[in-house]
C-alpha cells in the first residue's frame, strides 16, 4: 500500500472483527435453521464468505450464499444476483458490504428483496464511515469510525499478493 495510506485494521483485528460479528448473528438467529448471507459484489461478497466459514463452525445454521453486483454508477437500482430472490423467501437475510459510507449501496441492496417476503433483514458493515445520506442501519458494525468526506476507506480482502487490511487515505 502506499505511503499516503494509513493503517486502521491488519489481518489479525480484521479476523477478529468478523468472529465477533459472527457470533452477533449467531445470538440474533439463535430459533434459525438458516440463513442468507446477501454479499455486495466484490468485498461484501468477500466478507460474506468469511462470516459463512465462522458460522459453520460454531453453528448449525444452513446458510445460503447470495451474490448481489450493482451498478453503482446510476441514479436508479440495476442489480444482477447469482440467485432468484424468490429462492430466499421467508428466511432471515443478512446484507453484507464492506464500508457503509452515504448508505446508497446498500439501500440499493436492500432493494433487491422489497418483493420478496422475509422474515427479518440485517446489515453487516466491516466499517462504518458515519456519513450516511440514506436512512441505514447498520446492525453488526466490526469499525465505526469518523472521517472527512475527503478521505477513502480502502479494504483490501483475498487480494493476491496483499495482505488483508483496512487503510485510511
Amino acid at each position: 500500500m502506499a505511503d499516503s495510506q494509513l493503517l486502521i485494521l491488519d489481518k489479525k483485528q480484521i479476523q477478529q472483527k468478523i468472529n465477533r460479528i459472527a457470533y452477533q448473528i449467531l445470538e440474533d438467529n439463535l430459533n434459525e435453521k438458516e440463513i442468507v448471507l446477501a454479499g455486495i459484489w466484490d468485498r461484501g461478497y468477500k466478507l460474506a464468505l468469511r462470516l459463512k466459514e465462522i458460522l459453520l463452525e460454531i453453528s448449525d445454521l444452513k446458510i445460503t450464499m447470495f451474490k448481489i453486483e450493482l451498478e453503482k454508477d446510476t441514479s436508479k437500482l440495476s442489480a444482477t444476483t447469482d440467485l432468484e430472490p424468490v429462492k430466499v423467501k421467508n428466511k432471515v437475510i443478512i446484507l453484507v458490504d464492506d464500508v457503509l459510507n452515504s448508505g446508497k449501496t446498500l439501500a440499493y441492496g436492500f432493494g433487491v428483496f422489497l418483493n420478496t417476503p422475509h422474515k427479518k433483514i440485517r446489515t453487516v458493515v466491516l466499517v462504518d464511515r458515519s456519513h450516511k445520506i440514506f436512512p441505514i442501519a447498520t446492525d453488526y458494525v466490526g469499525l465505526q469510525m469518523a472521517t472527512v468526506l475527503k478521505e477513502h476507506v480502502d479494504v483490501v480482502l483475498d487480494v493476491e499478493g496483499q495482505e488483508d487490511g483496512v487503510y485510511l487515505s
